[in-house]
């Protein structure tokens, strides 16, 4: 059996919508993961949100292209959870939970708490943007 059946299989079983490249190592060689991902990637199973993410793909009604099966502002925790990184709310998004402020947040911004980060995700024009509580020394 391909590589490729095994993580289409493999993809249709799961109910997660995110998948992280490591998750099919075990699947083939680095190389045979590789090509299998480029070759969903290039039928629509599956859509590229960053290096080594990936996430289930739909149909759009109104391109036909393929693009993720939810949107990204609820994928990207999700992938980074799995990278090991703790999200949080960003702190306007704290802000209008908690009533102090009527402003709605803009943008999709995720509090990443004290980490740094340089992973970028996104799909199309809707990018992640990370804030962290990291106090710089001026």
């Amino acid at each position: 059996m391909m590589v490729e059946e095994k993580m289409l299989r493999s993809i249709a079983r799961r109910k997660d919508d995110v998948f992280i490249r490591n998750e099919f190592a075990a699947l083939g060689s680095e190389a045979q993961v590789s090509r299998a991902l480029r070759s969903l990637v290039s039928r629509g199973v599956i859509v590229k949100l960053g290096v080594g993410v990936y996430a289930k793909a739909k149909k759009s009604v109104l391109s036909g292209a393929p693009i993720p099966v939810q949107p990204v502002a609820v994928l990207a925790p999700i992938a980074l959870r799995k990278l090991g990184v703790k999200t949080f709310s960003s702190q306007l998004t704290q802000a209008y939970n908690t009533g102090s402020s009527t402003q709605l947040p803009a943008g999709n911004v995720i509090n990443i708490g004290n980490r740094r980060i340089n992973r970028k995700l996104g799909f199309g024009k809707q990018t992640i943007a990370y804030e962290s509580n990291h106090k710089r020394a001026s």
